[in-house]
């Protein structure tokens, strides 16, 4: 279940983390653009090489609709460095070592896997708008064709 604080139409938490391009991404420099935020649990995974490289590959579709795209998880800078590189990301990663910014947005819960449960990442993604509001979540989301639905919720967003 989604952080029920954060809804569509809510204010996307503000944060500041360090990024693979150089010292700090901070949300709030980012107002008047569109923002696609995924949270992933793990760099260098099947499932997180799959989405990280759909969102590459589609990068030049979002930003031709004025959208910036991150990628965010509790790795740390030098793991994402290396993922970035082995995979030819071109967006930012961004280390959310201690997950704050993870449970801001309700995606830092607990998981189950082989019956053991434990505290991770839950796949999801959210759309800011311009003027920093959720204008669109996905929680808990499968990869295939993820990637296409925030592209084409993006190109609903710039019609309405």
């Amino acid at each position: 279940m989604a952080n029920p604080s954060l809804e569509e139409g809510k204010r996307a938490p503000a944060f500041t983390l360090p990024s693979t391009e150089g010292g700090s991404f901070r949300l709030t420099e980012h107002r008047g653009r569109w923002v696609v935020a995924y949270f992933y649990p793990k760099d260098l995974t099947p499932g997180c090489t799959t989405e990280a490289e759909n969102f590459r590959d589609a990068l030049a579709s979002f930003e031709d609709l004025g959208a910036l795209v991150v990628g965010i998880s509790p790795d740390p800078l030098e793991r994402h460095e290396r993922f970035v590189e082995k995979h030819d990301l071109n967006f930012p990663l961004l280390v959310d070592r201690d997950a704050k910014v993870a449970s801001k947005y309700g995606v830092w819960r607990t998981k189950k896997n082989y019956g053991r449960e434990y505290l991770g990442i839950v796949r999801s993604t959210f759309l800011i708008d311009p003027s920093g509001k959720v204008a669109r979540l996905w929680d808990n989301i499968r990869v295939k064709g993820h990637v296409e639905k925030v592209l084409a919720a993006l190109e609903e967003e710039l019609e309405a």
